[in-house]
């Protein structure tokens, strides 16, 4: 049943959401939180500056109520070939994300992820509705509203003014 949401989903925490062991993760246990929702590869041209601002901003904005949800895919020059068990040893032990890994999935077509497909749903304008390419990024509030979608090429570092306005820190 994973990703299988309510008829109309409101937020994403109506979402459950297979992690990369294969366990279901109710993604209501965000609930009161920002999160930076974004699709991973581990063999793209922007993977190593990518995971390292990612963990940046997931170490010094933690503990203030960030999660960063990692989503790998390889619908993208296939540059996430790897099982999830091979994804989540590159991403742990080559970057030492702590943030949460889930199951691969894809972004994009028929078989998008329902989760995807809801992040997608907003009034992007020139972004239309496809995933461009790996780490495109989605902000979320505490609600479980989107609030931003920002391209493949947009640094985690220069979001760190929308985390923190959306965290409530100065």
């Amino acid at each position: 049943m994973a990703s299988q949401p309510p008829k109309y989903p409101e937020s994403v925490y109506d979402f459950i959401i297979k992690d990369a062991n294969g366990n279901d993760i109710d993604l209501s246990i965000f609930k009161g939180k920002v999160l930076l929702i974004v699709n991973v590869a581990s063999k793209c041209g922007m993977t190593n500056s990518n995971y390292t601002e990612l963990n940046q901003l997931y170490e010094k904005y933690k503990d203030q109520g960030l999660e960063i949800l990692a989503f790998p895919c390889n619908q993208f020059g296939e540059e996430e070939p790897g099982s999830n068990d091979e994804i989540q040893e590159f991403v742990c032990t080559r970057f030492k994300s702590e943030f949460p890994i889930f199951g691969k999935v894809e972004v994009n077509g028929e078989n998008a992820s329902l989760l995807y497909k809801f992040l997608k749903s907003g009034k992007w304008g020139i972004f239309g509705d496809d995933i461009q390419w790996n780490f495109a990024k989605f902000l979320v509030n505490k609600d479980g509203q989107v609030v931003d979608r920002y391209y493949p090429t947009t640094s985690p570092l220069s979001l760190e003014h929308d985390i923190k306005k959306l965290l409530g820190v100065s």
